[in-house]
């Protein structure tokens, strides 16, 4: 599949606030709270209140890590103005980092919206175009010695339907990883995500989830979300707030296959099904 930048084949563990994550002892869940009025799964939040109350509600529903979002990532999404990004995302931070202890992630491309949401209570940048939106995004997660998120998004350079679409997948992450190292940000920093539904057909994310385990040799934890993605509502032909099921289904597989940490907005549910999910696979 080509050569990976391994460092070594055991994860570790990654410091992200005042938690530890031990990579393979469990399944980490991270709750998804959108500040953004035209999110894809019918969750979009409109006042920091309500970014609020979700994130107590996911934190006592035993969520390990909170990603706060402000710019909508659906295929299509007009960006939005740095300026309006910030005034979404950074007041959330701010007050959900006063009132829960969990660790929190801003998804994000733009360094200037990581570097002011890290200032506002932020551990964790998830970066949707894998360091190749701007290479200074890296040097604010060095600087800061935060962990960054990579995920391989295809949306302008379609995965191959000729080829596997994991060998796609594990050459993109190589590359950001590559990047990532060269700008400094430490190795257990790294936490790399195939990018469901990021430039993918449906086939090619099933596929993708089948041999996550191939991504293994990349020598760093694996974050999956498919939660109410497009590829559930074409298979059930359910809108995203009926996917719940077969987000549970991903969900399940994704662990038997490798996952360390599922990006879910069903916090409750999920959590039960990593648990029982652990269970089975981790013993």
């Amino acid at each position: 599949m080509g050569k990976a930048p391994v460092q070594g084949t055991e994860l570790g563990s990654t410091r992200c606030g005042n938690r530890l994550f031990r990579w393979g002892e469990r399944t980490y869940v991270m709750g998804i709270i959108n500040v953004s009025p035209d999110s894809f799964s019918s969750d979009g939040i409109h006042t920091v209140e309500d970014a609020l109350i979700l994130a107590e509600q996911f934190a006592e529903y035993g969520a390990d890590i909170l990603d706060i979002g402000g710019e909508s990532t659906r295929p299509g999404a007009s960006p939005i103005p740095t300026e309006e990004e910030l005034r979404r995302v950074v007041p959330a931070i701010e007050q959900i980092a006063r009132k829960t202890s969990l660790p929190l992630s801003v998804d994000t491309y733009k360094p200037e919206v990581a570097s002011a949401a890290i200032s506002a209570g932020a551990h964790i940048i998830n970066d949707i175009w894998g360091l190749k939106h701007s290479s200074a995004l890296a040097d604010v997660a060095a600087r800061e010695n935060t962990s960054i998120i990579l995920t391989s998004n295809q949306r302008n350079d379609k995965c191959d339907n000729s080829s596997d679409a994991i060998v796609d997948v594990f050459l993109d992450l190589g590359r950001s990883i590559e990047l990532a190292i060269e700008q400094g940000i430490p190795w257990a920093n790294i936490i790399i995500d195939p990018g469901i539904g990021f430039g993918k057909t449906t086939e090619q994310n099933l596929s993708i989830l089948r041999d996550l385990e191939r991504l293994k040799p990349l020598g760093r934890p694996i974050l999956i979300g498919t939660s109410r993605k497009s590829m559930i509502g074409h298979i059930l032909n359910l809108p995203p707030e009926e996917r719940i099921e077969g987000t549970a289904a991903t969900v399940a597989i994704s662990i038997a296959n490798g996952a360390d940490i599922v990006r879910v907005h069903d916090v409750r549910q999920m959590k039960r099904v990593c648990q029982m999910s652990d269970a089975i696979v981790r013993g």
